[in-house]
């Protein structure tokens, strides 16, 4: 008996000793807030990267610490009612509440991000798509109630519904072979997709001339800005070369050179939650490509375009924290106040870090590229900064 007791007393160390290093890994790895709630009511309205932040000082591990329910289909949907609590060993776990809503709260205000769901698309050729060739009465522009006259839609019937879109702009990558510095590189379009300004961003000297880039192009992807929509009423028939498109919508004016998509019934996720890469990119692989509404600048809440997507492993809820690359300076102490910048060459001057920025979350994925909304920062989000892992230090 004695021997048993013995070997149990022993069997027992070693199982203390293990959890207490599983709950010692568990803490270092999950950082509680000091100041987290006991229990949280979940509220209409809440975000659940909010929610988050109440318990974790990084929000974008909320799955890995969830504790599942067996009572609970998805314990990732989480509805207003429903209780949060830190429970055994500080894991999160939910109490679920009395379901009297019947959507389930999202990483996000989808109101924040529905134009960018709804009303854009990127493609990697808009040439081939359907275009409008003429409006009703040879109108210079149409609108609401208007019809407007297609070509590449042959086959259409009434009843189809079509979205008219606009090319906006056009997102490529270039990579310098000397160094391995990548650039992006957007020009904006005008209403029938011709180049009109040209704009670079250098990941360490900022705004530079194309002329100065090497290496080849890459085409990541043009966007397509949605103008309106409008319902097939009559196909092509006998001689007629063209479809009528009745207009549905008294937003922006349609205009000859307009392209069309087909209206998809939801193309675009409505849930999704904030999470890691899955895969570590090459460094300066994913940059900021633009900020919408504005020419350089974002801060929280801005939508920006980045220059990754699908085939790079993000997908829907990727958290990125977001960097401003950090420049080479010259020693003036070494080489004198009065020196000249053309006179230092780069091989001589100090390297300084890149800079904390703040974090973004993306919320609709293309092959090559990706928008994403900026949760949170400290500093402004340039056009040109780079995005690495949530939890990078430098």
């Amino acid at each position: 008996m004695a021997a048993m007791l013995k070997h149990l007393s022993q069997g027992l160390r070693v199982v203390f000793a293990v959890a207490m290093l599983t709950v010692a890994t568990y803490a270092a790895a999950v950082e509680m807030r000091g100041d987290h709630p006991d229990t949280y009511v979940v509220k209409r309205g809440d975000t659940l990267w909010d929610i988050s932040a109440r318990f974790l000082k990084k929000p974008w591990l909320w799955p890995e610490i969830w504790q599942a329910n067996p009572q609970i289909a998805n314990p990732h949907l989480i509805y207003p009612g429903d209780v949060i609590s830190l429970a055994y060993l500080d894991r999160v776990a939910m109490q679920p509440g009395p379901r009297t809503e019947a959507a389930p709260i999202n990483a996000i205000p989808l109101d924040q991000v529905e134009a960018f769901l709804k009303d854009l698309r990127v493609v990697d050729e808009f040439q081939q798509l359907p275009y409008v060739v003429s409006l009703e009465g040879e109108r210079l522009r149409g609108t609401q109630g208007q019809v407007a006259y297609v070509r590449g839609i042959a086959d259409a019937q009434p009843g189809q519904r079509y979205m008219v879109v606009r090319p906006s702009q056009r997102f490529t990558q270039t990579r310098r072979m000397s160094n391995g510095e990548y650039m992006v590189f957007k020009e904006d379009l005008d209403f029938r997709g011709n180049r009109l300004l040209t704009e670079t961003a250098d990941l360490n000297t900022g705004w530079t001339n194309i002329a100065l880039m090497e290496g080849p192009l890459e085409l990541l992807g043009h966007e397509l800005v949605r103008v309106n929509v409008g319902t097939v009423t009559r196909g092509e028939v006998g001689d007629v070369q063209v479809s009528t498109l009745l207009l549905d919508e008294a937003g922006r004016e349609v205009r000859v050179g307009d392209r069309l998509i087909a209206v998809d019934a939801q193309p675009y996720d409505l849930q999704f939650f904030p999470h890691p890469p899955k895969v570590q990119l090459p460094v300066g692989k994913a940059q900021v490509l633009a900020v919408a509404d504005v020419n350089l600048y974002g801060g929280p809440r801005d939508v920006i375009a980045i220059s990754a997507g699908a085939r790079d492993g993000i997908d829907n809820g990727t958290v990125f924290s977001i960097w401003s690359n950090g420049n080479q300076v010259i020693d003036r102490v070494e080489y004198g106040l009065d020196r000249s910048d053309l006179s230092v060459p780069k091989r001589s001057r100090v390297q300084l870090p890149d800079e904390f920025a703040g974090h973004v979350m993306i919320f609709r994925t293309f092959d090559k590229m990706s928008y994403g909304l900026v949760m949170e920062g400290i500093k402004p989000t340039r056009v040109g900064y780079g995005l690495k892992h949530p939890d990078a230090t430098q």
